[in-house]
């Protein structure tokens, strides 16, 4: 069975190895990014080895930053925003303390984020915001499965971020096919080489079964695509500017988020 302790080591290594190469490059925009990478990693492993308490405190202080970033780049106010927030948290929070109880509570959150256009009686906007405010619960929501999974959402995170940087150098390299309109820079061929490399680094740390095979390799692009949806809906380039080399924290989750929501359910 896989733990936070068996799989410490390679996190390690990967940052040692990955402060080599950006070393070796000499690319500042790459050193910024391992720079943070060598700052959340520890925190994010250390959360994890806390246990149910640390990946709920984790899963709250996501789930708060991705909602704030999403209501910016959405335009949604501040009632919307702070509605939809306490949704989130109370999702995450029935994710621990009443696991049983988390399909009601998102009802009763998703009924919440409908509530406050509907009050408002506003006419020209209101369906703009509830499909904004549905669709934020939904997606944002996701960080409560690290609750229940653990160490494989550990390891899936691990995998899905291996999976995006060969996806986005391989796909430089090799050329052909675009991925999909809604991202032009992505390939086929660098999603094709991301997926075998996600896949080699599950392998390698004994979780490689089918349902987080299809969590990486479909779940991740997929996820990476629904926020180039949401940027090109309203024109902007990141989610943020707050995190170093990366704009926000939802530029960096976007691939976790959904691979959390296939492997959820194909468990």
């Amino acid at each position: 069975m896989i733990t936070v302790a068996s799989l410490a080591p390679y996190l390690g290594g990967a940052l040692v190895l990955g402060g080599v190469a950006v070393a070796a490059s000499r690319r500042r925009e790459l050193l910024i990014r391992w720079c943070a990478w060598a700052v959340g990693v520890p925190l994010v492993t250390a959360a994890f080895w806390w246990g149910r308490p640390g990946t709920a405190v984790l899963a709250l202080v996501v789930g708060v930053i991705a909602v704030l970033e999403f209501g910016g780049l959405v335009g949604l106010g501040r009632a919307d925003q702070v509605v939809l927030a306490a949704a989130v948290v109370s999702v995450v929070l029935a994710a621990w303390l009443a696991p049983g109880q988390v399909v009601r509570v998102a009802g009763v959150g998703a009924l919440a984020v409908a509530a406050v256009p509907l009050l408002a009686g506003d006419a020209e906007h209101g369906l703009r915001r509830l499909g904004a405010g549905l669709l934020g619960l939904a997606w944002l929501s996701l960080p409560a499965a690290l609750v229940p999974l653990g160490a494989s959402a550990l390891a899936l995170f691990v995998a899905v971020s291996i999976a995006d940087i060969v996806a986005y150098f391989a796909g430089r390299r090799l050329g052909g096919p675009r991925l999909s309109p809604l991202s032009p820079a992505k390939r086929w061929s660098g999603t094709l080489a991301g997926a075998a490399a996600g896949l080699a680094v599950l392998a390698v740390l004994s979780s490689l079964s089918w349902p987080m095979a299809i969590a990486v390799a479909v779940g991740g692009p997929a996820g990476d695509l629904l926020e180039s949806m949401v940027k090109r809906g309203v024109r902007t380039k990141d989610a943020g500017r707050w995190l170093p080399g990366s704009g926000g924290l939802l530029d960096r989750i976007d691939s976790l988020l959904v691979a959390l929501a296939v492997l959820l359910v194909l468990r």
